[in-house]
């Protein structure tokens, strides 16, 4: 019980934002995060918390290992979400710590006893289900426009306050937005691709007019964001998932996993999807005389021996996208990836590398033929 803890006996500690936020929500709370008011660093060392903090003093607590922060205040010195200088004296106030927060919603606190500290309305803005900024420092982050897209993408049933909008495309219209570095914008929108409705999170961005800004050249249709809903509630949902639909319409895909600096799955699955698309959307052909030289093509593109779950998951999303029942894709690539390549390449080994390369294509496209031959038969005998 953390009221029973020994260690907060001695310091003014509050737990504040999304934990507070969510318990009031009725959800699970996540980790807990606090801050401690009217202390200092030796302080807090000489009790064993330990410091972790680069930019302000923030330490971990030494048997549950919860952040515990100092309060501070935020001085704009530069755009960009580094440009602050901050200051964590003694006479910094639980309220200056929360001014500083984003939404009204994150800038709550909370006793270890229960006793709630809500001096900005956060409580009552949850009640109206609105997302609305605590000040006008929100506009000294740019990360908050990404933050208040990946809130609305969570929180489906809330709406943003008009105010807050004009602040974000104002922010954009300052430049701040130029500013965000890749690694922050691939935290918020990984986040917000996994989260209950991912389309908000573009829808966002687009109404804040930051999603040229922040996603050059990436190409954002209702059609997609229909899409993305119904795949981020399906079995199939994953990031690597999620980022290749969202980026399926967009020429720029490789571009924008290099800019995002996307992890490589993530941009293997978004080059992979418009491909296996295509593929799928021929079925293939089974009259075509090409078409077991095409499923072989695509078997080896998409790595589909070493990767066969991650094809079968890409054909089952180009499937969904293309509403085609017809599932002669995934037989014909599985007959192709059944072959045993040990059995051929182990009397071969002499000829070389080419040869058992080309050796071990040909048994897979005779192993395709066998199985399109099967198919074009069940065929036959349903339309006879």
């Amino acid at each position: 019980m953390i009221e029973d803890d020994p260690l907060l006996a001695d310091l003014d500690a509050y737990i504040v934002g999304g934990a507070v936020r969510d318990a009031l929500l009725g959800y699970e709370p996540g980790d807990r995060d606090w801050v401690v008011v009217g202390s200092t660093p030796e302080q807090l060392i000489a009790l064993g918390f330990i410091p972790v903090g680069a930019d302000f003093p923030v330490f971990l607590h030494p048997h549950t290992k919860e952040e515990f922060a100092l309060a501070r205040t935020e001085r704009k010195t530069a755009l960009g979400y580094k440009g602050f200088s901050f200051y964590t004296g003694q006479d910094v106030t639980l309220e200056d710590d929360l001014k500083r927060r984003d939404l009204t919603i994150n800038a709550m606190a909370r006793k270890p006893y229960g006793q709630l500290v809500d001096p900005l309305g956060g409580a009552q803005d949850l009640q109206a289900r609105v997302l609305k900024h605590v000040g006008p420092a929100f506009e000294e982050d740019p990360v908050r426009i990404l933050r208040l897209a990946r809130f609305a993408a969570r929180f489906t049933d809330f709406t943003i306050a008009p105010e807050t909008i004009a602040l974000c495309r104002r922010m954009v219209a300052l430049g701040e937005a130029d500013a965000l570095i890749a690694e922050r914008v691939w935290q918020e929108m990984s986040r917000g691709l996994l989260s209950k409705q991912p389309s908000r999170f573009f829808e966002i961005l687009a109404q804040c007019q930051a999603l040229p800004v922040v996603l050059p050249g990436f190409v954002w249709t209702a059609t997609c964001g229909e899409q993305l809903d119904e795949l981020v509630a399906s079995e199939l949902a994953s990031l690597p998932a999620m980022f290749a639909l969202a980026m399926l319409q967009s020429q720029e895909r490789e571009a924008l996993s290099k800019r995002l600096r996307a992890p490589s799955d993530c941009a293997q699955w978004a080059k992979l999807l418009p491909l296996v698309t295509a593929h799928c959307e021929r079925d293939p052909c089974l009259e075509s005389p090409e078409a077991a030289a095409d499923v072989l093509r695509l078997l080896n593109l998409a790595d589909g021996v070493r990767r066969p779950e991650r094809l079968q998951v890409l054909v089952a999303i180009a499937y969904r996208l293309l509403n085609v029942p017809s599932h002669n894709i995934c037989q014909l690539l599985a007959a192709g990836a059944a072959v045993k390549v040990g059995e051929i390449a182990k009397p071969l080994q002499a000829a070389g590398p080419k040869v058992i390369s080309a050796a071990v294509n040909q048994a897979r496209q005779e192993a395709i033929e066998k199985c399109l031959s099967r198919l074009r038969a069940d065929d036959a005998d349903l339309n006879a």
